[in-house]
């Protein structure tokens, strides 16, 4: 399905590459969560070894994406190529964001929100990062990441939500955060001064945090364990779901280094 949306995308004639193929790539619609790599990186072989056995037709999709392919290139084929230089650029990509240069490009796009925000209500509005789940392409699309609460959302646009996660990897927002640590978000308190926080209002009796509903709740299970025992069994599917694990490079983030990111952010304030 996923292949199928990439391939499913609307190709460029040459009237809309006059700038350059990487600009209209960027400025076509569901491409915002993309930086531009620097034409130098790109140029640079050793940045892009593997990527010749990933990607068909490999020398004319690079020459696409450089502006170098020939004027006499069949325009029948050319559909089918400006798929695989999408799928190309999205790989370099991935391993330019993770470079001292990407990670600024990135950053910055960060810091304005670019990627939306966090729908979870005790994040108060924290700005979230894309992740893949997996660096092999058409695999899994794009997810959000949200350092705060520390779990990935789906899109809201479903133009977004077809991106291939690949072209992102599953090192980008982890590696972003160790590498500027004072961007950590706190696990409570407003993300952004400059935000409002966002107020909870509790049904009507008891507040949230009230013992009394808790006490409530506890018994509403308790009493529905006496029938088909559906509220102890969503109980125990919860307790069972996979949680998202951070990881760098495949290896998972271990939590003693987090915390010591975290309070090393907290004294150099």
């Amino acid at each position: 399905m996923l292949r199928r949306a990439v391939e499913d995308a609307s190709t460029g004639s040459d009237s809309d590459y006059s700038n350059s193929w990487i600009s209209w790539f960027l400025s076509s619609k569901g491409n915002e969560y993309f930086c531009e790599v620097e034409e130098d990186y790109i140029l640079d072989r050793f940045n892009l070894t593997g990527l010749n056995t990933e990607v068909q037709n490999y020398t004319q999709a690079l020459d696409l994406i450089t502006d170098n392919l020939d004027d006499d290139f069949q325009e029948e084929l050319r559909g089918t190529l400006d798929i695989q230089a999408r799928l190309l650029y999205g790989l370099i990509h991935a391993r330019w964001i993770v470079t001292a240069r990407g990670l600024a490009k990135m950053l910055d796009k960060y810091k304005k929100a670019d990627f939306g925000r966090c729908p979870r209500v005790l994040c108060q509005g924290q700005p979230l990062l894309p992740v893949g789940l997996t660096d092999v392409p058409y695999e899994k699309s794009v997810k959000l990441y949200c350092g705060r609460c520390e779990d990935i959302y789906s899109p809201k646009s479903s133009r977004h939500g077809s991106i291939d996660g690949a072209y992102f990897g599953t090192s980008f927002p982890h590696l972003l955060f160790l590498v500027y640590p004072a961007l950590l978000p706190p696990k409570s308190g407003p993300t952004d001064p400059t935000r409002a926080p966002v107020s909870i209002v509790p049904g009507a009796g008891a507040s949230i945090d009230d013992p009394r509903r808790r006490g409530r709740a506890r018994d509403d299970l308790v009493e529905g364990s006496d029938g088909l025992g559906e509220a102890i069994n969503t109980a125990t599917v919860a307790l069972r779901a996979d949680r998202y694990r951070p990881r760098i490079f495949g290896f998972q983030v271990n939590e003693v280094a987090k915390l010591q990111r975290w309070q090393e952010a907290i004294r150099d304030r």
